[in-house]
């Protein structure tokens, strides 16, 4: 099979980067990142005109009606500009739950058309997250309760903030009271969208992490070229060079099995979860090596807020156990290869 992105795809990527290149520059979320709320409504409007928070929302609603495939572009993009994961949850993984209730249901109609223009704020909490991003601000809460997909006002949910090591991040523990007039659906049908949802917020994470990896190496590249020891850059040590060589030989080994995951959710394969889980693990592996190898070029100074790269190193130790960790995905995958069904080999990567 022919895998290939198509122009769309591609070219709103480019725009995407393009943009968040001017508008996002480190020094401008540092400033954002230290006001109380540390968000910006003007940097989130200026993101809802380019089209990102309308990318998976169905047409008839005001949106672009993509998949899962284009966001495996998107949110790289997020990650390697540091934006907050909240924005991908709001417009990628609650979109995506929305999308799966039925098509007469009210919820689509009152929170679908105002997610694609920017103008809704929400928080999705899954069970295998135990504090919600971006809860503290959130008009609107996604919860479980058990099977139970329940929308809830904000004004009827407890926050609890808690701390983060990465500055960008505005995490609380919420408590609340489920009820009739906040359940969306229950039963299989509420199952099957949370195990989805879960499936998409790893995609989500992932592809974040990915971008944050390169954002690492990039940095790590131009620093090597201007720091200098015994009268050379220190890029042209030996040492340095194989640091860099290996993350980037994890970024491109891993930037096919997001692709691979993100076709199999979008085509809603019955082998999705593995893949997911797959793709969740390599972005994780190239990411956790970025961010050591970057801070052994960079040095101790690294660690510091006036360097860039902490921004950075600092959203991938966050990010890593997001939406399941590493123990959960592995176990998911080691299921499915020491099972009688595994297919595995090149010939099995796509059906024909």
């Amino acid at each position: 099979m022919d895998f290939t992105f198509t122009d769309d795809q591609l070219t709103f990527r480019e725009a995407i980067s393009r943009f968040l290149m001017t508008e996002a520059a480190p020094e401008m979320l540092r400033e954002i990142w230290e006001t109380d709320a540390g968000r910006s409504a003007d940097l989130r409007g200026k993101i809802a005109e380019q089209g990102l928070t309308a990318l998976s929302v169905p047409e008839h609603y005001g949106g672009l009606g993509m998949d899962d495939v284009a966001w495996s572009l998107m949110t790289q993009e997020l990650g390697y500009y540091a934006i907050p994961d909240s924005l991908a949850d709001t417009a990628y993984v609650i979109t995506g739950l929305l999308n799966g209730l039925s098509a007469d249901h009210p919820l689509k109609a009152s929170l679908l058309p105002r997610i694609a223009e920017g103008s809704v704020r929400m928080a999705i909490g899954h069970p295998i997250n135990p504090l919600v991003p971006d809860a503290p601000m959130a008009e609107w809460l996604i919860l479980a309760q058990g099977d139970e997909v329940h929308a809830v006002p904000r004004e009827q949910v407890e926050v609890q903030a808690n701390a983060s090591i990465d500055a960008s991040r505005r995490l609380g523990q919420v408590s609340w009271n489920p009820g009739p007039e906040t359940r969306v659906v229950a039963g299989e049908e509420g199952r099957a969208l949370w195990a989805e949802t879960l499936n998409r917020g790893a995609l989500s994470v992932a592809g974040q992490l990915l971008g944050l990896a390169q954002r690492i190496l990039d940095l790590s590249v131009d620093y090597v070229a201007q720091r200098k020891q015994f009268g050379k850059p220190i890029g042209s040590f030996q040492a340095v060079k194989h640091h860099l060589a290996d993350i980037a030989s994890k970024i491109e080994f891993a930037k096919p099995v997001l692709y691979r995951a993100a076709y199999a959710l979008a085509k809603g394969e019955q082998g999705a979860d593995v893949y997911v889980s797959q793709a969740k693990l390599a972005c994780c592996d190239a990411s956790w090596l970025a961010a050591r190898h970057g801070i052994q070029v960079h040095g101790a100074m690294g660690y510091t807020w006036e360097v860039d790269l902490q921004m950075f190193m600092k959203r991938v130790w966050s990010l890593d156990p997001s939406w399941g960790d590493r123990a959960m995905h592995k176990s998911r995958v080691a299921a499915y290869v020491l099972s009688d069904q595994a297919r595995l080999g090149p010939g099995a990567t796509f059906e024909e």
